[in-house]
């Protein structure tokens, strides 16, 4: 299941966003302001923004130049200005695509699913402490050692480090690991794989500097 935050203050443009996205393994969560959609965001985890540029509490673009610091999650912004400058600051600040209003939904949701397959580029490689991890070749090291990891370890340490510095709930993981379409799985697969996880990247498994808990909620990655 792919999650989506959409930021857009329009009641009927987000509805109609919203009908033209969902299902087919998208889910779209909608927010009115900057300020509601900065708050969804650090509280969840998500694929793709769909973010307008004029809202009621401010400018997209500021948002998305102080986003930038943080995360690399992909961003397409919507827009009623179509003037060159406007596109060119969009992207330069980090915009991963730039639709000017009005614009068709079926158009959108090409863009989105062109941005779905590429993934967030910049959480490809990931070193720190220790820690080589290259999620495109599927090599991870620990300590210049070769760190044979399953598919479902690579999973979960991938969403972790993508969102390094959040929390991600244990629902959140358990819906984007098993994307199997399972009726159900068993709640202690996902601490089974944190633990397995642990054991082969932690120096101290007892006492982990990257994989933290969050106890009552799910999980962290506390390494930037």
């Amino acid at each position: 299941m792919h999650e989506l935050l959409l930021v857009e203050d329009d009641d009927a443009l987000g509805r109609g966003i919203r009908l033209a996205l969902e299902g087919g393994g998208l889910r779209v969560t909608v927010c009115r302001t900057l300020a509601e959609g900065r708050r969804t965001l650090e509280d969840g985890a998500f694929d793709l923004l769909i973010l307008d540029v004029n809202l009621p509490d401010g400018n997209g673009l500021d948002f998305l130049r102080t986003l930038r610091r943080e995360h690399a999650v992909p961003v397409i912004l919507l827009t009623a200005n179509d003037l060159e400058t406007d596109i060119v600051a969009g992207l330069e600040l980090g915009a991963d695509d730039y639709i000017t209003k009005p614009f068709s939904l079926a158009v959108l949701r090409a863009r989105v699913n062109a941005q779905l397959r590429r993934g967030t580029p910049a959480a490809a490689r990931y070193e720190a402490e220790g820690l080589s991890l290259d999620f495109d070749r599927m090599e991870f090291q620990r300590d210049g050692q070769p760190v044979e990891l399953s598919k479902t370890e690579q999973k979960l340490l991938r969403l972790l480090v993508e969102n390094r510095g959040r929390t991600l709930t244990r629902a959140q993981l358990v819906d984007r690991i098993w994307t199997d379409g399972a009726a159900y799985v068993d709640e202690n697969a996902l601490s089974v794989t944190v633990k397995r996880l642990r054991d082969k990247l932690e120096e101290t498994p007892s006492r982990p500097r990257f994989i933290k808990t969050v106890y009552g909620l799910g999980y962290t990655w506390a390494v930037n």
